[in-house]
């Protein structure tokens, strides 16, 4: 039995938790300190780098904290966007998710999940091979997140534990019993930056290519807003969440990434796995076989195979509700706003999204498709981002005596800095790769003919 358009507010906090620190370590810890260093040299530089992206993606989330706690509604941006610009502009970004961004995502976990699954039990028993494995990790997961909200919380909590934990163990394994490397320097000590021998090439352009590569890291956090509407106490939970959940994973990205230059030169970090080096061993494996030795490769590729599956479960979890809102309000496919009324879950969404993924992850396409919108995404985490200027604008009054609902720290200079570090990667976007960029614009340019038919034949 299925009915229309009714979501439970279900989940507490350390699940909203677990969304939002398993939604955004994926695939980066282990792999981006190489493509950063390549860019910019040594330590020093590159933790600079962890921190103003953490920064920066701190900001962002804690603007969109305020907006749900004002607007706890499924969607997230849809419903953001939707409250601040009108149906149109939250139509496209959702198009733009639906279509490309959210099946893109998944499909690139689940090709990753399934990719270091490989290195560890070989998948040619299966035909199809790694393909065919990610496309049941998506059905899998999918499947899982069809019966219960509370299903797919639950794996999502297990899977950032364990993550987390296995995370923990290659620091206390590499600082514990990895062997130190005579040059290593692990002290924060920023004099002569950048004239140092391992810095002299720096540059503000790579100190920015870096950056993006961080922020890649750093995704995730503007997902806990999609289940706004499925999260217990939001004026409280949602926030906090983000709050929390961000300091952790910075915690997780700093600290691991000493633990790189505990044991590695900058040379053999700076080899490793990246898309100049793509047959080298990633950065992570190469520190877990400091102790590790010949276990290494499957250890590493055992928490790659768990991390990637977490960030996957948890984008099925949250990014199913966009097409399920835009169902309900009129504006998209009538059938995607049915929820089983059992478990009160968007079970049509995340069906139809899964197989958009598994299509992607089959096909092999995912990679060219995401790169064209993501100049599209941070236009729109801006337009999300402004519309705290209007919400304490229009509800001055409600605000001010409202004790329950969250309010930004450093407003109204948080959420400019995090708008006009948008702006800038929008921008440097148009000057590094314009055709990815018109493609991305285009993409979401094509969803404005089916608004209008849509709504000239209702």
């Amino acid at each position: 039995m299925a009915i229309d358009g009714q979501l439970s507010r279900t989940l507490g906090p350390w699940q909203a938790l677990s969304v939002v620190v398993g939604t955004i370590i994926g695939t980066g810890i282990f792999l981006k300190t190489a493509t950063m260093a390549q860019f910019v040299g040594g330590i020093n530089a590159i933790a600079l780098v962890w921190i103003c992206a953490g920064i920066l993606s701190f900001a962002g989330s804690l603007t969109y904290a305020e907006l749900s706690s004002a607007i706890p509604e499924a969607g997230g941006e849809y419903s953001f966007l939707k409250w601040g610009y009108g149906p149109i502009a939250a139509f496209l970004f959702g198009w733009m998710r639906f279509w490309i961004a959210s099946p893109g995502s998944i499909a690139a976990y689940a090709v990753g999940a399934a990719t270091f699954l490989n290195a560890v039990v070989p998948l040619d028993f299966i035909y199809g091979g790694i393909k065919s494995a990610a496309f049941i990790f998506i059905i899998l997961f999918s499947i899982i997140n069809c019966f219960h909200v509370h299903w797919g919380a639950r794996v999502q909590t297990f899977l950032t534990i364990l993550k987390s934990v296995l995370i923990l163990g290659l620091i206390i394994g590499v600082f514990g019993w990895g062997k130190e490397i005579e040059t290593t320097d692990l002290s924060l000590n920023f004099n002569g930056w950048l004239t140092s021998s391992a810095n002299q090439k720096f540059l503000w352009s790579s100190f920015g290519l870096a950056m993006i590569s961080a922020l890649w890291a750093y995704d995730g956090w503007n997902n806990l807003p999609m289940i706004g509407e499925e999260i217990k106490n939001p004026q409280k939970n949602i926030p906090m969440a983000l709050g929390f959940g961000l300091l952790i994973v910075l915690f997780l990205y700093l600290t691991i990434n000493f633990a790189f230059f505990h044991v590695l030169t900058l040379e053999e970090i700076q080899g490793a796995n990246s898309s100049k080096y793509p047959e080298a061993l990633p950065v992570a494996t190469l520190a877990a076989q400091s102790f590790l030795n010949q276990f290494g490769i499957p250890v590493i590729s055992i928490a790659f195979v768990i991390s990637a599956l977490g960030a996957m479960n948890g984008s099925i979890l949250t990014v199913s509700r966009i097409p399920f809102a835009m169902a309900r309000d009129g504006i998209f496919f009538k059938g995607l706003s049915v929820v089983t009324a059992s478990g009160l879950v968007p079970a049509r969404a995340i069906i139809i999204q899964g197989l958009l993924a598994s299509l992607f992850a089959v096909l092999g396409t995912f990679d060219q498709l995401t790169d064209y919108v993501v100049v599209s995404s941070w236009i729109f985490y801006a337009l999300t981002a402004s519309l705290i200027y209007k919400l304490r604008k229009e509800n001055k009054e409600k605000q001010e005596s409202s004790h329950n609902s969250f309010k930004l720290p450093g407003y109204p200079i948080v959420p400019f800095l995090f708008i006009l570090t948008s702006i800038f990667l929008v921008i440097n976007s148009f000057i590094q790769n314009p055709i990815n960029a018109i493609y991305g614009l285009s993409i979401i340019l094509m969803g404005v003919p089916y608004y209008y038919w849509n709504k000239f034949k209702k």
